[in-house]
């Protein structure tokens, strides 16, 4: 047994440097490790021993688990169940406690009555889940005597090493790895199992009793179901904070935002709290497996929460609003990954300043040539807002520059300046033209050589586009564009409903290629909807396209369909042809049949034509006319006490005022109020 440990030992030289450091009198004289569950701590204490008795000491070895129950000083800690004294007597002994955790309340007599009773020179490691108490050091006298170490994951290579001393066809490794990383339990279990199945091929997946046996032996059973779903949670969601909790769950937020803090897998950062990558997947595919419709209730509830962070997030905080967002689709077919934590301060995004300018030129120039550099200088000088720089945070090093270019009607000098600018207005303008008030935007982009493709600053860029289009008002069109996009590119934006144009645009010798989103007829809310349909619905294909677009029409074309519809108010198969069921107006009236929903909103609309005294005259001519049906206009105007002609006058005028007012509504949102004419 012993010799195929020490075989199937890969990795942790740096915990090895350090306990021989300790080991031979230059370092600690007690070596605390902590770590989570399966992460190698019992392996490292025995190849501790191992190095301990090669070098002729006396070692000893205590573990949480075998306690006999006898009692130091009144704390049950006794002795081994081997039955070795705890206490050692020799001055070079070596004493190694695992599994701390199941005596943590022996803590503080440890470290004040214990271990200043043991010889000088004596080498004391202990290894637990959770990390030392800071009353270690907060304590002068444990300073230069305390060593921690962190354990955690094996290094890739490490753990590539493990699998293939385990004997694992080469053809499952690369399933196994990517799903256990560097975690020694997940991969030694993982590794039997490949190898039981002896490398069928097929791929690689844990099959539900390893899951079982690994959430038993890592994370153990939850106090309550409460505690369970903020587990589950924190394992869906990127990073997990008090007010995700709160959104998601009705329970006491705060309480379990401090349970799961002090969870050994879970770790602490700056954006909030994460569990360890293992836990996660098996948190999430458990629940997924066992409670499908639970599954996706906390699914939607996650999601209907960071979609309005994004909304509602700062300049600064909405690329982490964003990342938030996206990470819940990463089973999801999105073709872009999702960089680690390793690398998530790699680089950094700050607005354009003028002192900048001339660097970012720079940037632009290595990136895309002159051309392409004196398009972005045009811009700088006219819209130097719509500027981002990306930086090496180490070094300073600019490595990436985008403009999200806001354009509300074209200008020929802007036209003649960037040919990819005047090819996004020529689509827009012979497709779906903008409407009063309304927008389109164009993002340009460069990024130096070294940095393009799956990286962390593709990343970034990635979100700030994605910020800007949720987060625009009165948008009608936006335009990527790619100078020679590659297949990722290519698979990204279309993944995100992003649809390339025909014709390409060129900057001397280049052709860029134009990605095109119609807002009005996808709005950001919808678009939402569809990003997440795959998932809720449990497939992995991308976003579906069954989602029906809306209809995108001219005020002319919107007019004429209102008076249609209410010379057909009655007739619910005639509402149901109407291309006002496919418009802002009735998307936003989610739920109810459209045909239904339109006939409720005209009606509507013509009874809130009474709050207005100067619109009472042409609330009583549309009521009589469509909603009471009145035969004919003549007997209308009978009815109303009117001469046929006023009748006809206020008819007319109501007819334009309530076309107005649905108009308002279906550019600015349905919770806008409606429109008054002086």
């Amino acid at each position: 047994m012993q010799a195929a440990r020490e075989m199937a030992f890969v990795g942790r030289e740096e915990e090895l440097a350090v306990f021989h450091a300790a080991l031979y009198g230059g370092g600690c004289s007690v070596l605390y490790v902590h770590g989570p569950g399966g992460i190698g701590k019992s392996a490292l204490l025995r190849r501790f021993a191992h190095e301990a008795a090669a070098a002729g000491r006396p070692v000893s070895m205590v573990n949480g688990h075998m306690m006999d129950g006898h009692t130091v000083d009144g704390h049950a800690v006794g002795q081994s169940a081997a039955g070795s004294e705890l206490v050692p007597r020799e001055a070079d002994a070596v004493l190694l406690v695992d599994d701390f955790e199941r005596i943590q309340g022996s803590e503080g007599w440890l470290r004040e009555r214990f271990l200043p009773r043991l010889p000088l020179g004596a080498l004391v490691v202990i290894a637990g889940r959770n990390p030392p108490d800071m009353r270690w050091r907060a304590d002068p006298g444990w300073a230069g005597a305390l060593g921690v170490l962190r354990l955690g994951d094996l290094r890739a290579g490490d753990a590539q090493a493990l699998v293939a001393s385990a004997g694992v066809p080469a053809e499952v490794r690369e399933p196994l790895l990517a799903f256990a990383g560097g975690h020694p339990l997940a991969l030694l279990l993982g590794a039997a199992e490949a190898v039981k199945d002896g490398g069928t091929g097929r791929r690689w997946t844990p099959d539900k009793d390893m899951v079982a046996t690994l959430l038993d032996q890592l994370v153990g059973e939850p106090p309550s179901a409460a505690h369970r779903q903020a587990l589950e949670i924190s394992a869906h969601a990127y990073m997990t904070t008090e007010d995700l909790l709160r959104a998601v769950l009705a329970e006491d937020a705060g309480t379990l935002f401090r349970w799961l803090r002090r969870l050994p897998f879970v770790e602490s950062s700056s954006r909030g709290l994460l569990p360890h990558d293992v836990v996660r997947k098996l948190l999430d595919a458990d629940l997924r497996w066992r409670d499908p419709e639970g599954y996706a209730v906390m699914h939607d509830r996650v999601h209907a929460h960071l979609a309005e962070r994004v909304r509602t997030a700062s300049d600064v905080d909405v690329l982490d609003a964003v990342a938030a967002l996206l990470y819940l689709h990463r089973g999801n077919g999105a073709p872009a990954g999702f960089h680690g934590r390793q690398d998530e301060d790699e680089f950094q995004e700050e607005k354009l300043r003028e002192e900048d300018a001339g660097m970012s030129l720079r940037v632009a120039a290595a990136a895309e040539g002159a051309a392409s550099a004196g398009c972005a200088a045009f811009w700088a000088g006219r819209q130097p807002e719509a500027f981002r720089l990306y930086r090496r945070t180490g070094t300073g090093e600019p490595v990436a520059l985008s403009a999200w270019l806001r354009l509300a009607e074209p200008d020929e000098e802007e036209l003649a300046a960037d040919p990819i600018v005047a090819a996004a207005w020529a689509h827009g303008r012979a497709t779906t033209p903008l409407r009063a008030g309304e927008h389109l935007a164009v993002s340009r982009l460069w990024v130096l050589p070294p940095y393009r493709g799956d990286s962390r600053v593709m990343e970034m860029i990635q979100w700030r586009l994605i910020a800007d289009c949720l987060r625009a008002e009165r948008m009608a069109w936006s335009y990527i564009a790619i100078r020679r996009p590659d297949q990722a590119w290519l698979e990204t934006l279309r993944y995100y409903g992003m649809r390339d144009i025909a014709e390409q645009p060129r900057l001397r010798d280049d052709a860029y290629t134009l990605f095109a989103h119609d807002w009005r007829a996808v709005p950001a809310q919808a678009w939402l909807e569809r990003v997440n349909e795959p998932l809720a619905a449990g497939s992995g294909n991308g976003p579906s396209a069954a989602t029906a677009e809306l209809a995108v029409l001219s005020q002319a074309e919107f007019a004429g369909a209102v008076r249609k519809a209410l010379r057909r108010l009655s007739r619910l198969d005639a509402l149901a042809a109407s291309p006002l069921t496919r418009t802002r107006l009735i998307a936003e009236r989610a739920g109810q049949n459209p045909a239904t929903a339109l006939g409720d909103l005209l009606r509507q609309a013509i009874d809130d034509l009474r709050a207005d005294p100067r619109s009472v005259k042409f609330h009583r001519a549309l009521s009589v006319t469509f909603l009471r049906g009145t035969p004919t206009q003549e007997l209308a105007a009978e009815q109303l006490g009117l001469p046929f002609t006023t009748y006809r006058r206020h008819l007319r005028a109501g007819i334009e005022r309530l076309c107005a007012d649905l108009w308002h509504r279906e550019l600015y949102g349905t919770d806008a109020p409606a429109c008054r004419s002086s």
